[in-house]
């Protein structure tokens, strides 16, 4: 059997990879670093495929416009969290609570997309859309896989500004979007 295409299956797909890591990281923390590395590597890129990709797509053909804008800002939030964590060193006294926050910021948002965003995909877009969508799903995630949390590029902030409803991203600097993303 080959392996779905399908979008939302492929998202959950990474949902279940992010969870297994977290496993990992409270279950063996001589394997951390390395966890801390291939989590922060997948929650990035999946972000911003999902951002560059999906979001308009369930905003605009799927009719998720709060469900988005709400995905958005908790994307911003768990990227906030990876730039804290980033900074600590793994012997820090507050390391742990950084990182038992960002298991729950990102648990919180897998449970939320999956009860909202995603069944309203498979619901309203067709099978052949969602496979397009996979598609280009995937070839996002593999060009952005490496990028830091905290270094957006421009289009990618614009991107960002705009699922949360921000209109008129074109005039705006790189400053001033990435002003409108980053939560208070």
């Amino acid at each position: 059997m080959s392996e779905s295409r399908d979008v939302v299956d492929l998202i959950e797909k990474d949902h279940r990879e992010i969870e297994r890591l977290f496993e990992l990281l409270r279950a063996d923390p001589g394997q951390r670093d390395l966890a801390v590395t291939e989590v922060t590597a997948l929650l990035v890129a999946h972000s911003r495929a999902e951002e560059a990709e999906v979001y308009p797509v369930a905003r605009d053909e799927a009719g998720e416009t709060d469900e988005v804008a709400h995905s958005q800002e908790e994307h911003a939030e768990a990227e906030a969290i990876l730039e804290r964590l980033a900074a600590m060193d793994a012997h820090d006294p507050r390391y742990e609570s950084v990182l038992r926050e960002l298991v729950d910021s990102v648990g919180h948002h897998v449970e939320e997309e999956e009860s909202t965003v995603l069944p309203g995909m498979r619901q309203r877009l067709s099978d052949e859309r969602r496979a397009e969508l996979g598609e280009a799903f995937l070839a996002a995630r593999a060009e952005h896989l490496g990028d830091r949390p905290g270094e957006a590029t421009r289009a990618d902030l614009a991107q960002q500004a705009r699922n949360l409803g921000v209109e008129r991203t074109s005039g705006m600097t790189k400053d001033e979007l990435r002003d409108e993303v980053t939560p208070d």
